[in-house]
């Protein structure tokens, strides 16, 4: 990866931080304003960042409309960033839906004492109605399952987003390290 990439990542996230905040001089917002830059809830430096890529990826997984609203919830309650949660919930889409409740349920069903068996998809009517006599008939694998993956993914990507934002700064380290261990050798 170009080293310059992810100064150039960082930098236009920066950036969008006062744009966002502009929007809120606006009459009807403006005394939301200080509330929210005081919350970091459009902050996009690493901890509110990671934090709001964390909430995102936990509340993709509530069904439907309500997976923005929670993640909005959640970040102002946690201090994330509102806009990384709301993108990071969309790797749940009607595409990656069956296969996630179904590695949630099998995640439960690790977890729950016994043999759970997946249900059998009916294909005999339409496929809203089967997903969701599919998600019924799933029970409490499903229950425990859905929030074991949220957690799991959550913490993946809360390290991933630190480890990837800290890494110029690592490779700078080590750099002076070995720069420092050269110049001492000689």
């Amino acid at each position: 990866m170009n080293k310059n990439f992810g100064q150039r990542i960082r930098a236009k996230l920066r950036s969008l931080e006062p744009r966002v905040l502009t929007e809120f001089d606006r009459p009807g917002l403006a005394w939301a304003k200080p509330w929210l830059d005081g919350h970091d809830v459009f902050a996009f430096t690493r901890n509110p960042l990671a934090r709001g890529i964390a909430i995102g990826l936990f509340c993709g997984l509530i069904p439907g409309p309500l997976q923005i609203l929670a993640s909005m919830l959640f970040c102002v309650l946690w201090r994330g960033n509102i806009i990384a949660a709301a993108v990071a919930t969309f790797y749940t889409n009607p595409l990656t839906i069956v296969p996630l409740y179904a590695l949630a349920f099998e995640i439960g069903s690790f977890l729950i004492p016994g043999k759970q068996s997946l249900p059998p998809w009916n294909g005999d009517v339409s496929a809203l109605e089967a997903l969701v006599e599919w998600v019924k008939a799933m029970g409490w694998p499903l229950v425990i399952g859905l929030p074991a993956m949220g957690l799991l993914f959550a913490s993946w990507g809360y390290a991933i987003t630190q480890i990837l934002w800290l890494r110029p700064v690592i490779v700078r380290a080590k750099r002076m390290r070995d720069a420092r261990a050269a110049k001492g050798a000689s």
